[in-house]
């Protein structure tokens, strides 16, 4: 065992323990309280395993899928998370993003960092369709949630039906009939009163 590695491994681990802490706008389906970001990436995990089939693409490479949704949030460890339908400047969100990776995977042995670096900037470029999928179960997941939870996240931030539009509307780059699938919620939860129309 090369110590010195492992080290930096551990250390690692250790620091991303903290997304545990890093709680979102989306309520758990009980109501009970609001999910952090690591329950959030496991989640998200769980949803691109059994979605698999509508992705768009072919021959999609699930195990890079689900690297890409382990560890599409750990940044969140230093920079939070940012609520999607917030006015805050999206440089500002990157640049704090960019520096949180730069660190947190540079805890890590160099040829690791590289990788975790390497897989991050992926799904945030939606450069390939594995990433094209994965953000639009990024952006499904918490709609379900929504929806589910008669809308309390939505309501609670006054939230409009082309705001959620304009927010999901690239899941159809990455999964269609999951897309088709949202624009139902969406218009029902309009229909309900979960959304403002």
């Amino acid at each position: 065992m090369d110590q010195t590695r492992f080290d930096r491994q551990l250390r690692f681990v250790e620091e991303i323990d903290k997304l545990k802490q890093v709680f979102r706008q989306t309520y758990l389906l009980d109501g009970s309280r609001k999910e952090n970001s690591a329950e959030h990436s496991w989640h998200l995990a769980v949803y691109a395993l059994v979605f698999s089939a509508y992705a768009r693409a072919d021959h999609l490479d699930v195990a890079r899928v689900l690297q890409m949704a382990l560890v599409h949030d750990i940044v969140e460890v230093d920079a939070g998370d940012t609520y999607c339908y917030t006015d805050a400047p999206a440089a500002e969100r990157q640049a704090r993003e960019q520096q949180a990776a730069d660190r947190l995977f540079g805890l890590l042995p160099a040829d690791q960092a590289a990788q975790f670096l390497h897989l991050w900037q992926e799904f945030e470029a939606r450069a390939t369709p594995e990433a094209r999928f994965l953000a639009g179960l990024d952006r499904l997941q918490p709609l379900v949630h929504n929806y589910l939870t008669e809308g309390r996240s939505w309501r609670e931030h006054g939230v409009a039906r082309a705001a959620v539009i304009e927010r999901n509307r690239h899941l159809a780059d990455g999964a269609p009939a999951l897309w088709a699938f949202a624009e139902r919620l969406i218009n029902d939860a309009v229909t309900r009163g979960y959304l403002v129309p």
